[in-house]
């Protein structure tokens, strides 16, 4: 779908190719596309592959996951080789090892690394700087995000979401690592809001804290940017309209993290989940939605942003990821390196791509 999309839109000057591991599939992909362009031959298994790849190329964006089963190789290579990399990873033992292993080195070459180019975590990224954009600077700043989607999540997807609760101490330890050597911002503070679920007037639901790896991205960004403010806070919540929903939707997470934690019981819940590879059908991919609804405060204002978009997990998400590349190959873009987040590197520029792509910001009250 990333391939389709580029196919359609990127301009004429783009010179792009096709990378994988199976020849023939990608020429059967380059023929249904009609497009004319190169092929090349890269396997996550293969480092060799993937040094040739990052040394040939500008930007590389991949879809390859798990990435915490596949995706380092790949980040090595475009990091020693000062090659943009951008990905759709969810996975915050995976981001933060990233960090850990290769953000030192892209700040030599000047590669930027920039995860999570998706619905996890573009809309909530981009959508929080909007709604500090519409509030006073220099002032303690606090913004509530609250997420609703209609839509099926990928194979692919859910098996992450599958790894990650098995690897919760793993994901725990990588991040007290993260924290122990990253810089924090001077004379500033940022936060994520640990609050209670609780009914929110703002959308006329319950609002229950949404453990993804979003509040996590936003921070970053917030640490960065100076626009911010001293003193930013960020709230990340599913929307929720019906309180006995609600509670079966934590219920069934705890369930599922329970069982994720042995092995047979865990393979259990892979087989309730797609296979790697497959999605919804095109028809059900028209009837997904999202919805992010942005509350801010601060300066004595507030204010009420909206992001919107049709399908999630495959439609918006391939818009997202290309129109990434598309803005790391050709705009004109701030000074940054090393492991980055889609505000910081891209910000406002990657948010007017969007908007002429069909994916709203807007003001709403």
């Amino acid at each position: 779908m990333v391939a389709e999309y580029l196919a359609r839109h990127a301009p004429a000057s783009t010179r792009w190719a096709l990378a994988g591991r199976d020849p023939d599939r990608l020429a059967a992909l380059r023929e249904r596309l009609g497009a004319d362009v190169a092929l090349l031959a890269a396997d996550a298994a293969d480092r060799a592959s993937l040094h040739e790849l990052a040394h040939r190329a500008r930007v590389v964006v991949t879809t390859v996951g798990p990435y915490l089963r596949h995706g380092e190789p790949l980040v090595a290579a475009c990091a020693a080789a000062g090659t943009d990399y951008a990905d759709l990873a969810g996975e915050p033992e995976f981001v933060d090892r990233m960090y850990l292993a290769h953000h030192r080195r892209a700040l030599e070459t000047g590669a930027r690394l920039v995860h999570a180019c998706g619905f996890d975590s573009i809309p909530h990224d981009l959508g929080a700087q909007f709604t500090v954009e519409q509030l006073p600077e220099g002032a303690p700043l606090e913004v509530r995000a609250f997420v609703r989607v209609r839509g099926s999540a990928s194979g692919g997807t859910g098996r992450s979401a599958i790894g990650a609760f098995a690897r919760v101490r793993h994901m725990a330890a990588a991040a007290r690592d993260r924290s122990r050597v990253e810089p924090r911002p001077a004379g500033r503070r940022v936060r994520v809001l640990r609050t209670a679920p609780y009914h929110e007037p703002a959308v006329d639901a319950w609002a229950i804290p949404f453990p993804t790896i979003d509040p996590q991205i936003v921070t970053r960004s917030a640490r960065a940017l100076d626009r911010y403010g001293p003193d930013f806070a960020y709230g990340h919540f599913v929307a929720v309209k019906h309180l006995p929903v609600a509670a079966a939707g934590v219920a069934g997470a705890g369930a599922a993290l329970a069982l994720a934690q042995l092995p047979p019981t865990r393979q259990l819940l892979e087989c309730v989940v797609k296979a790697a590879g497959e999605g919804p059908t095109p028809q059900r991919r028209e009837r997904s939605w999202f919805n992010v609804r942005f509350t801010g405060n601060g300066g004595g204002q507030r204010v009420a942003c909206e992001v919107a978009g049709g399908d999630p997990g495959y439609t918006e998400t391939a818009k997202m990821l290309a129109e990434t590349a598309l803005c790391l190959a050709h705009d004109e873009l701030p000074a940054t390196a090393g492991q980055v987040t889609t505000a910081a590197a891209m910000g406002p520029v990657l948010r007017a791509r969007l908007q002429g792509a069909g994916i709203r910001f807007d003001v709403v009250g």
